[in-house]
C-alpha cells in the first residue's frame, strides 16, 4: 500500500463548512423568528461555497477537479454492476461523483429560489423587486416546500452512503476527507494531487472573490 495526498485542504475546509452551514440553515428555517436573519447569512455563505467549488472544480488540485469525477453513464452502470475500477477507489466513485452534481445543483437551486423568497412577514430576498409577483411565489413555494425536503433527503442519503461504505466495503470515506492522505494499492498507479501553499493562497483568493460576488448581488436588494 502507498498513501498518497487527494482531498487538498481548501476542498476538505469547503466540505466541512459546507455541511456545517446546510445544517444551520435547515435548523434555522425550522426554528423561525429572529433566527430568519441568521437563515439568510448562512444562505448567503452557501453561495460564496458553492461559487467557490464551481471555480474549485477546474483550478484545484487533480481530484477536486470535475475532470477527475466525470463519469460516462456507461461507466456508473458498470459501477454498480461491481466492476469497479481500481482508481475508482481513489477519489469519487462514479456513483458518489453523480452524487456530488446533484447535491451541488440542488443547493443551487434552493439557495437561488432563497434570494427570491418572500415569506410576507420577515423575510424577502434581495433579487425580489427584480423579478415578477409570479416568479417570487413560484420560488418562495420551491424554497419552503419543496427543495428544502430534497436537500434534507439528499443529506440523509449522502451519509447513508458514507456509513455503508465503512461498513459494508471497508472504504473509510471519512479520513480521507479529514486528514486528505489515502491509502491505496501500490499496483494502480495515480496522480496526487496537488496541495501547497501556493494552491492554498489561490483558494483563498477564489473564495474572496466569491464572497466579494455574494456580497454585490445581496447589495442590490439594498440599492433602492
Amino acid at each position: 500500500m502507498q498513501t498518497i495526498r487527494v482531498w487538498d485542504l481548501p476542498t476538505r475546509l469547503f466540505h466541512w463548512l459546507l455541511a456545517a452551514a446546510v445544517v444551520g440553515l435547515v435548523i434555522t428555517a425550522n426554528i423561525g423568528g429572529n433566527w430568519i436573519n441568521w437563515h439568510m447569512r448562512l444562505g448567503y455563505a452557501v453561495l460564496a461555497l458553492l461559487l467557490f467549488r464551481v471555480v474549485w472544480g477546474f483550478v484545484g488540485g487533480h481530484w477536486s477537479r470535475f475532470g477527475s469525477f466525470l463519469f460516462a453513464p456507461s461507466t456508473v452502470i458498470a459501477y454498480l454492476r461491481g466492476q469497479a475500477q481500481p482508481e475508482h477507489r481513489v477519489g469519487h466513485t462514479p456513483l458518489g461523483a453523480l452524487s456530488v452534481f446533484v447535491l451541488l445543483a440542488v443547493l443551487l437551486a434552493q439557495v437561488s429560489t432563497g434570494l427570491m423568497s418572500d415569506d410576507e412577514i420577515a423575510f424577502f430576498g434581495p433579487l425580489v423587486r427584480f423579478v415578477s409577483g409570479d416568479t417570487v411565489a413560484l420560488a418562495t413555494s420551491y424554497h419552503k416546500n419543496v427543495g428544502k425536503f430534497i436537500v434534507i433527503g439528499l443529506v440523509i442519503l449522502h451519509v447513508a452512503a458514507v456509513f455503508f461504505y465503512k461498513w459494508v466495503k471497508k472504504d473509510n470515506l471519512i479520513r480521507p476527507m479529514v486528514v486528505g492522505d489515502k491509502q491505496v494499492t501500490r499496483a494502480v498507479s495515480v496522480p496526487e494531487t496537488h496541495d501547497s501553499a501556493s494552491s492554498r493562497a489561490l483558494a483563498l483568493l477564489v473564495l474572496a472573490l466569491c464572497g466579494g460576488a455574494v456580497t454585490w448581488l445581496v447589495s442590490l436588494g439594498n440599492a433602492f
